[in-house]
C-alpha cells in the first residue's frame, strides 16, 4: 500500500510551537511569584509573615484584573499616541481569542513582577487596603504606560531606547515606585536611634528568603529567555527558519553567568568590609545580577555580562546602607536590587552591545529612557502613596505596627505555637513592651 508524505503546513507548525513557548515562558514568570513571596517574608519578623504573604497573593489578585481590563489597552494608547500611530482596537485583545490572550498572560505576569516589587519595600508598616490600591494603579497605569512608551512602539521606542527584558521598564520602574513609596511611608519604629544611626531588624527567616531567591532565579530563565518569544519563522522560500531563538543561547547564556557574577560582588564587599560574607547580601547581589541583564541579555557577550554582572552585585550593599543614612526604610533591599541595578542594565547597553560599535547617542538616548521612565514612576507614586496618607490609608497605627500586622489587619498568629510571649521574632526571650530587638542583642524603643 502506498503511503503518502505528510504534508504539515509550516503557518500552523510556526503558530504552535511559538504559542506553546511564550505559555511555557509566562508560567515560570508567574512562579517568580512564588520566590517573592518566600523571599519577602523571610525579611520580615514572624508577626508581619501572613501579612506579608497576603500581600503577595493579592498583588496578582488585583493586579491581574485591572491588567486586563483597563492596563493592557492603556499601554496601547500611550504607545500609539506618543508615535503618531493609531488608537483604534487598542482595547481588542479582550476578545482577541487564543494567540491574542497568550500574548497578553505573558504581559500580565511581567507586570505584576513589577507590582510585587513594590511589597518589599514598604513591608511591616504598610495598610493592606491602601497596598492594594497602589496594585491597581500599577497594573491599569503606571505599568502600561512604562511599556507603551517602550515596547508598545512609542516615544522612547521611536528614539531608539533599548531595554531587552525590562532592567528599566520593569525592574527599575518598581524598583522607583517602591524607593518612593517607602519615603512617603517613613521608617518602621524602631530602626532609626536619636543620633540617627539605623538598627538592623532582622527577619524571621534566612532559609525562606533564600529560597525566594534561588526560586526567582529559576523563573528569571522564562523572564529573559522568554523574551525571545517567537521561536520559528517563515523564510522566504516559505520553509520554516528560527526567529528570536537564533540568539536564545546567549540570553540563556548570560542569565546563568550573571547571577554567579551578582552574587561574587555582593559576598566580596561584606568580606572586605567586615571580614564576613553576608548571606543575605549576597542573595540580594544574585538578584541583582539578574536584573543587570535584562536590558543586555541578547547583545552583550559573556565577558561583558560578567563585568555588569560583578558591578551590580558591589552596589546592592552601598547602595543599601546609603539609602539607611538618608532615613529610607527599604525593607528588602528593593531599590538596590531592582531600582539601581535596571539603571546600571540601561545605561551599560551602549558598552556591552557586541551588535556595533559604542555610540554617545545611543547612551544619549537610554539616559533620556531612564530619566523619564524614573521620573513617571516616582511622580505618580508620590501622587497615589500621598493621596493615601492624607486619608489615612497609607500606614497602619503605632500600636497596630508594635502588635505586628499578622494580628491587626488578619487576627491571626502565623506561628502560633511561638506564641504568647513566650518568645520574640528571632528565637530570643520576648522583648520589653514597645521595643524592638537590635542584632546585637540589646532593644531600641517603638518611640524612636
Amino acid at each position: 500500500m502506498l503511503e503518502l508524505p505528510l504534508q504539515a503546513d509550516p503557518e500552523v507548525i510556526m503558530e504552535g510551537v511559538n504559542l506553546v513557548w511564550v505559555l511555557i515562558a509566562a508560567f515560570l514568570v508567574f512562579f517568580m511569584h512564588a520566590g517573592f513571596g518566600m523571599l519577602e517574608s523571610g525579611q520580615v519578623r514572624s508577626k508581619n509573615v501572613a501579612n506579608q504573604l497576603t500581600k503577595n497573593l493579592l498583588t496578582w489578585g488585583v493586579g491581574v484584573i485591572a491588567y486586563f481590563i483597563v492596563g493592557a489597552g492603556v499601554s496601547a494608547l500611550v504607545a500609539a499616541l506618543t508615535s503618531g500611530g493609531s488608537t483604534a482596537g487598542a482595547f481588542a485583545y479582550i476578545n482577541g481569542g487564543s494567540t491574542a490572550w497568550a500574548s497578553w498572560l505573558f504581559g500580565a505576569a511581567f507586570s505584576m513582577v513589577a507590582a510585587s516589587i513594590v511589597s518589599g519595600a514598604v513591608a511591616e508598616r504598610a495598610q493592606l487596603g491602601g497596598y492594594l490600591v497602589f496594585t491597581v494603579f500599577v497594573g491599569a497605569l503606571i505599568y502600561p504606560v512604562a511599556t507603551g512608551l517602550t515596547w508598545g512602539g512609542g516615544f522612547l521606542a521611536q528614539l531608539g531606547f533599548q531595554d531587552f527584558a525590562g532592567a528599566a521598564v520593569v525592574h527599575m520602574t518598581g524598583g522607583v515606585c517602591g524607593l518612593t513609596a517607602a519615603y512617603v511611608l517613613g521608617p518602621r519604629l524602631g530602626k532609626y536611634n536619636d543620633d540617627g544611626s539605623a538598627n538592623v531588624i532582622p527577619g524571621h527567616s534566612l532559609p525562606y528568603a533564600v529560597l525566594g531567591t534561588l526560586i526567582l532565579a529559576f523563573g528569571w530563565f522564562g523572564f529573559n529567555v522568554g523574551t525571545a518569544v517567537e521561536v520559528f519563522q517563515i523564510g522566504d522560500g516559505g520553509e520554516l527558519a528560527l526567529a528570536d531563538y537564533a540568539y536564545a543561547g546567549r540570553v540563556a547564556l548570560n542569565t546563568a553567568l550573571v547571577m554567579g557574577a551578582g552574587s561574587i560582588g555582593a559576598a566580596l564587599v561584606g568580606y572586605v568590609r567586615r571580614g564576613k560574607v553576608d548571606t543575605l547580601m549576597t542573595a540580594n547581589g544574585l538578584l541583582a545580577g539578574l536584573v543587570s541583564v535584562c536590558s543586555i541579555a541578547a547583545v552583550s557577550s559573556w565577558t561583558g555580562t560578567l563585568v555588569v554582572g560583578f558591578i551590580a552585585g558591589v552596589q546592592v550593599p552601598l547602595v543599601f546602607e546609603l539609602l539607611e543614612r538618608v532615613g529610607i526604610d527599604d525593607v528588602c533591599a528593593v531599590f538596590p536590587v531592582h531600582g539601581s541595578a535596571g539603571v546600571l542594565s540601561a545605561l551599560a547597553y551602549p558598552f556591552v552591545d557586541t551588535t556595533s560599535a559604542f555610540s554617545l547617542a545611543q547612551l544619549g538616548t537610554q539616559v533620556v529612557g531612564v530619566v523619564v521612565l524614573a521620573a513617571w514612576a516616582a511622580g505618580i507614586t508620590l501622587v497615589v502613596y500621598g493621596g493615601l496618607k492624607l486619608v489615612g490609608w497609607a500606614r497602619v497605627s503605632k500600636d497596630e505596627e508594635i502588635d505586628g500586622l499578622d494580628a491587626s489587619e488578619h487576627g491571626i498568629e502565623t506561628y502560633p505555637e511561638f506564641g504568647g510571649n513566650v518568645v520574640n521574632d528571632v528565637g530570643s526571650p520576648s522583648p520589653t513592651p514597645g521595643k524592638t530587638p537590635t542584632a546585637d542583642g540589646g532593644e531600641v524603643s517603638d518611640d524612636d
